[in-house]
């Protein structure tokens, strides 16, 4: 039976949807998130007055000041720096929310926006399959190298492993042929990636403080998973050393010369973290000197790298642009799990109006 609502019905539900709050948000970067603009925003639009600025980034506090007025209430940003000063002299008042639209939070003022009542939000779950993809799809090329086959026939136009002895390495990784070492591999991204490579045949080191995984972890009664708390052997043992930790005082600059030494000569180290994870400098000395074998690398210290950086023109070094998170449904999950964080806020803060 379908209900008719009375005219006065109707103009409360009216009066009601149009006089519900509706917070300023303003993201400052969403050029680095719809650099196609093929992104939908009709749920965040629908929840607040959204205000899109199609940079990659903001710098100074001229564009910081105009694009937040004294009105935003919401600040959205995608894994760009706003630093202490930024925020003390260029936020107004009125921020209550600042919402990083990724996983990591390292680059914004926590403490400045906790002595603010400025709450800060992630999205940390939106990219865990995409950049574990990202991670196997680099122990797959590096398998049968085929970004140095690929490397050798667009640069040098050498031919010489169709028309003579292949010279390149090639090794099997099923059947516990190749073992994987997972530094920070008991967090959900590294976990992903074990749940890959034990599906591929692949031995898996993940290291871990404790010494051990949670009982309720699912790799922790698994024969194919080793968990050590000390990196050595995770090192001395891994044909591929993946980096799945974040980025924090603890994590920076805590890969460098020593470790890549105590890998193979013939291991890969893969990053699609955060490349600040790593001393640059030091794996760059370690490739020039074929210490291990190559790395990939979907993040670097700068992004992208510096001109003059001698990470472009290493033949054992491979680079792609932070793709990880770049492919459209997992950036437009990105878009609809913010929307989920500015609703919980809300409807937290808000909830008398619905």
């Amino acid at each position: 039976m379908i209900r008719k609502l009375s005219s006065a019905s109707i103009r409360s539900l009216i009066t009601t949807a149009t006089s519900r709050h509706r917070p300023v948000a303003v993201f400052l970067n969403a050029g680095r998130l719809n650099y196609d603009g093929k992104l939908d925003f009709s749920r965040l639009q629908s929840l607040c007055d959204l205000r899109l600025y199609p940079h990659d980034k903001v710098t100074n506090s001229t564009d910081f000041k105009q694009a937040l007025q004294d009105d935003a209430e919401i600040v959205i940003t995608k894994e760009m720096e706003v630093s202490p000063e930024m925020f003390q002299s260029c936020f107004p008042s009125s921020v209550k929310l600042l919402c990083e639209a990724g996983t990591g939070y390292n680059n914004l003022p926590l403490r400045e926006a906790r002595q603010r009542n400025v709450v800060v939000s992630n999205v940390p779950a939106y990219s865990t399959d995409a950049v574990a993809y990202m991670a196997v799809t680099y122990v797959m090329n590096f398998s049968v190298s085929l970004l140095e086959q690929q490397r050798m026939l667009r640069q040098e136009n050498d031919r010489s492993n169709f028309t003579g002895p292949f010279i390149l390495p090639l090794r099997e990784i099923h059947d516990g042929a190749a073992t994987i070492g997972l530094i920070g591999g008991a967090g959900a991204i590294g976990s992903r990636v074990a749940d890959i490579c034990l599906a591929l045949g692949m031995n898996v080191i993940i290291s871990s403080r404790a010494g051990k995984l949670p009982p309720s972890h699912r790799h922790a009664n698994n024969p194919k998973v080793t968990v050590v708390s000390d990196l050595e052997p995770l090192l001395r043992e891994s044909d591929y050393v993946s980096i799945h930790c974040p980025l924090n005082d603890q994590t920076r600059g805590s890969f460098g010369r020593t470790q890549f030494e105590e890998m193979k000569s013939s291991a890969y180290f893969i990053n699609t973290s955060r490349g600040a994870i790593v001393r640059e400098d030091e794996m760059i000395e370690c490739l020039r000197e074929n210490i291990i074998a190559g790395a990939g690398l979907d993040v670097t210290t700068t992004e992208p790298p510096s001109p003059d950086s001698l990470l472009w023109n290493l033949p054992n070094a491979f680079l792609s642009p932070h793709t990880g998170w770049r492919r459209l449904e997992t950036r437009q999950r990105l878009v609809d799990m913010t929307a989920d964080s500015i609703q919980a806020y809300c409807e937290a803060n808000y909830d008398e109006e619905k």
